[in-house]
């Protein structure tokens, strides 16, 4: 590990309207590091002990569940019926909080997709997103939808075109809110791009080429100084560009091939991490312009046992992570990068999609194996419980309140005392 300490003061805060401190509108949450403030959901439960609710969901998706009040969402991609084979209706649900009864449900678009996926992917992995008074739906090739909370059509965008991922490991970025836009983002094998759309009406505020191939993270809006930006991993670089314009800010390079993983940020940092074919974690201060490699913007960086798909979690001035795809977990000191326990074994998570996240002194860590674990939100590894929701679970959990709510292959839970 290469260790750069910057002891610079530096205005810098997340992009967070307070009125979201009680709700999950995006799938990281409302700072966009997978930790809620104020929810304290149960540690353990079992098919019969703590299980609020549980629903079936038709089709495919691991698009991560929202939250806002009393409405759930989630998408999802269902055969058609009465279409040609491999047709697909593309969902939008919304579900009562309180019961779990399924309040109402759109097809955005009904199609048979152009190019595959990978077998662990579905055609909904993207995650909606609400800010209260409309929920958004993205279903990448298949389009943008916004509707309102009781399900009405505001816009829809489906004139993005086809996006061709490598290998035809499916589609998988998810848009984010920030003021008066909707941030989309459009990395693959042809021309990739990231836009800012109005979020009232679907038209382009601004479109920026970007240089990279295929990549699945899903942009970090943060505030420095005064200046809202927007803060993409990709296969080249991470980068960071004005909210504003689309004007690019600053990049760093280091990164591995095709990313996942998505950014994290806090105490005048911002984390970007890969860990395909390959290993890199870098903490940078978000003052930087142009090319910042090998300057003092990049506080400090790590070369090995870095995450994958799943994205680094950021709590109580702490990093944790998973090694590559697997269950090996690391915690550093977001500062200093120094590690407070580094590549551990958590019994229980052998293979990851869903990203850790954290509430109520907790973290939980989900298994592509239908185990959740909880640990201590601490500096030592600490297993609390271990869960199983007998079923592959992919998207990552949404804590809010004193509940937690889980997206597993066939079924949305609602887990509350």
């Amino acid at each position: 590990m290469r260790l750069m300490l910057l002891a610079t003061a530096i205005s810098f805060s997340f992009a967070i309207s307070t009125s979201q401190a009680d709700n999950w509108g995006h799938w990281r949450g409302p700072g966009g590091n997978g930790a809620a403030a104020n929810a304290s959901p149960p540690t353990q439960w079992s098919d019969t002990e703590n299980v609020k609710w549980k629903v079936a969901i038709p089709g495919k998706g691991s698009g991560s569940p929202v939250v806002w009040e009393n409405q759930v969402f989630v998408v999802t991609a269902a055969p058609a019926a009465n279409a040609p084979a491999e047709t697909l209706d593309f969902l939008l649900m919304c579900f009562d909080r309180a019961t779990g009864k399924l309040l109402w449900q759109q097809t955005a678009a009904t199609a048979r997709p152009h190019q595959g996926t990978h077998a662990t992917n579905g055609f909904a992995s993207a995650s909606p997103c609400t800010d209260g008074q409309h929920v958004y739906a993205h279903f990448g090739s298949r389009g943008l939808y916004c509707y309102t909370l009781d399900g009405q059509l505001v816009w829809k965008r489906d004139d993005f075109g086809k996006m061709n991922t490598r290998n035809g490991f499916g589609e998988g970025s998810s848009p984010v809110l920030a003021g008066n836009k909707i941030i989309v983002p459009w990395d693959h094998e042809g021309p990739s791009a990231l836009m800012a759309l109005d979020k009232l009406t679907g038209k382009t505020i601004w479109k920026v080429a970007r240089e990279e191939p295929t990549g699945w993270a899903t942009p970090l809006v943060v505030q420095h100084d005064g200046q809202m930006q927007v803060v993409m991993n990709g296969d080249g670089y991470a980068r960071s560009y004005d909210l504003e314009t689309g004007e690019e800010l600053w990049r760093c390079g280091g990164q591995t091939m095709r990313p996942g993983a998505s950014a994290v940020a806090g105490d005048g940092m911002v984390y970007v991490a890969s860990g395909f074919r390959g290993a890199y974690l870098g903490a940078f201060t978000p003052d930087g312009k142009g090319d910042i490699e090998g300057t003092g913007k990049v506080v400090w960086s790590l070369g090995r046992d870095t995450p994958d798909i799943a994205s680094p979690l950021l709590t109580s001035g702490r990093l944790y992570f998973y090694k590559g795809r697997s269950g090996l977990l690391t915690c550093l000191d977001a500062k200093t990068g120094q590690p407070h326990f580094a590549a551990s074994r958590v019994n229980g998570i052998n293979s990851t999609y869903a990203s850790p996240v954290a509430a109520g002194g907790y973290i939980f860590l989900s298994g592509r194996s239908g185990r959740i674990v909880v640990i201590k939100d601490s500096p030592e590894l600490e297993i609390v419980a271990t869960n199983a929701m007998n079923e592959t679970v992919d998207a990552t959990p949404a804590p809010v309140d004193n509940e937690l709510f889980i997206r597993g292959e066939r079924h949305l839970f609602c887990i509350a005392d």
